[in-house]
């Protein structure tokens, strides 16, 4: 990386490999969830997800450039962890709980790196670029507060529930020995 365009364009074919895997990842999320808000806000981001794609393909071309990907081993650890928390937590209280946290990292990491690609695209002079990022950005922030609301719902409190009746029931069983 010896200039900034070329850091820029190599951290937007990053992206385009995320955003990839992330559309891939989202229907076994939605499968799992059970709470029809949080099914329907990830059902919702994969519609945009799939329009990030679409958008990364413009923001390449803002710049004469074919759109490629370059595996992105951030991505593929988080998909992995996601992966790992929604198995260990199928069929109980806390599966929603499980992909919410998943499914938040997944949404801090692409807002760390959206916004240091729109910063990037303005200091290139490419406003095209920048404005797609922008709105790229603006969704996934607002992926992020609908998990947030989600988080503080019902999904978190049944979650609590279950660990406390499952305390609860632990305790009486060593009462009665």
């Amino acid at each position: 990386m010896k200039t900034l365009k070329n850091l820029f364009l190599n951290e937007l074919a990053d992206m385009y490999d995320a955003e990839h895997r992330i559309t891939k990842a989202l229907p076994k999320m939605i499968k799992a969830a059970t709470c029809d808000k949080l099914r329907q806000g990830l059902e919702s981001h994969l519609e945009e997800t799939e329009g990030h794609v679409t958008k990364i393909e413009r923001i390449f071309a803002t710049f004469d450039e074919k759109a490629r990907a370059k595996k992105c081993p951030a991505m593929v650890g988080l998909l992995d962890e996601g992966d790992e928390i929604v198995g260990e937590n199928k069929k109980s209280a806390v599966i929603n709980a499980a992909i919410i946290s998943a499914c938040q990292k997944v949404e801090h990491y692409e807002i760390a790196s959206y916004g240091t690609l729109r910063a990037w695209a303005e200091l290139l002079g490419n406003d095209d670029a920048a404005n797609l990022l922008q709105e790229i950005l603006d969704q996934e922030k607002e992926a992020d507060r609908v998990l947030n609301e989600c988080a503080i719902s019902k999904n978190n409190k049944e979650a609590l529930e279950e660990a406390e009746v499952g305390a609860g029931a632990s305790r009486g069983r060593t009462d009665q020995m």
